[in-house]
């Protein structure tokens, strides 16, 4: 059994190493458009992932991604050609974090369903908000971005995605994530042992929307112009807690497989079929939520469970069934 666990333990780092080696020699021999499409998807990845990293901890349903997201790809539009790429990235993230340290300080008293609802509101808030501004204030409406080249930005994403698998990795093995388990199990228990469930509950709102920032920001570098109804689009609110739900929050892999197979889904349709895809996003989810509650890493384990109960009798026949023989003879 022991021998097992060790097994499991081992075998999970391994695939990740083997996949990060894959991603980063993909580009050597892949098309331009198959490093494209993995961009989108390395895009969803991040999104997803940092969504999972404050709800997935806490039990909160965030729908503010398309906020910090938004904040990314409009701050790259704003200082296009004042800052180098790194530093636009971290300036988008750091304002990113302060915007969801003033979000999460108001709305993280809240819970359930008023909370999802205040963080939805905040996207159109902020987004007519900056429209007025540009038209009434500056008199000009957008602003154009550098574009970078899609190999370049490929590598940052994944670099992205590798920091906040090892963030929430190093966070679930520590007593922050111990108490924020404690928060989403019963958060009036956490209270009482003694956590600062605010508190945490913001930290973590932050760092969340803080790599939400940075990948908006390397987004950006891919289109022309970025202006705020495209930035604070709320299909990037939606689609990270679709990806998530319908991959399975159960492990890390969950989200990855959720937001890749969305993410191929919706570029397929949208090439193929632009009228009905929505249609199919909504179809999809609605079976996923009334089938498969626990996505399609839950669907996994069940079979596997299927599986072993069924296979586990017949062998025991088969090993009895030999000691038997044996014995006669």
């Amino acid at each position: 059994m022991d021998n097992n666990n060790k097994l499991k333990k081992i075998i999970g780092p391994v695939i990740l190493v083997l996949i990060l080696a894959f991603m980063i020699s993909l580009p050597l021999f892949a098309q331009n458009y198959t490093i494209i499409l993995l961009r989108t998807i390395l895009m969803y990845v991040a999104l997803t992932l940092s969504w999972v990293l404050f709800s997935g901890f806490t039990g909160y349903t965030s729908l503010a991604t398309a906020v910090f997201y938004g904040t990314g790809l409009y701050t790259a539009g704003v200082l296009n050609g004042v800052l180098p790429l790194p530093l636009l990235m971290l300036c988008s993230g750091l304002i990113s974090a302060v915007l969801a340290l003033i979000i999460g300080t108001i709305t993280l008293r809240l819970r359930g369903i008023y909370f999802a609802i205040f963080t939805l509101s905040s996207v159109e808030l902020i987004k007519h908000v900056l429209n007025w501004y540009e038209i009434n204030v500056l008199g000009v409406r957008g602003h154009y971005v550098t574009r970078v080249d899609y190999g370049t930005v490929y590598y940052i994403l994944l670099a992205i995605v590798v920091l906040i698998l090892i963030t929430t990795y190093l966070i679930k093995r520590s007593r922050y994530g111990l108490a924020l388990s404690g928060i989403k199990s019963c958060e009036e228990a956490a209270v009482h042992t003694g956590v600062n469930a605010t508190a945490l509950k913001v930290l973590l709102f932050a760092l969340s929307a803080f790599f939400i920032g940075m990948t908006g920001t390397v987004m950006a570098t891919g289109m022309l112009y970025v202006d705020s109804i495209i930035a604070f689009n709320l299909n990037y609110s939606f689609f990270p807690t679709l990806m998530a739900i319908f991959g399975g929050m159960s492990s890390m892999f969950g989200p990855i497989i959720g937001a890749t197979v969305f993410a191929y889904l919706q570029e397929y349709l949208i090439t193929r079929s632009p009228d009905a895809y929505m249609f199919i996003f909504g179809l999809v989810m609605i079976i996923t939520i009334l089938y498969l509650p626990d996505g399609l890493v839950g669907l996994y384990v069940r079979i596997r469970e299927l599986l072993l109960q069924k296979a586990i009798p017949q062998i025991r026949r088969k090993i009895s069934g030999g000691k038997h023989a044996n014995t006669a003879s």
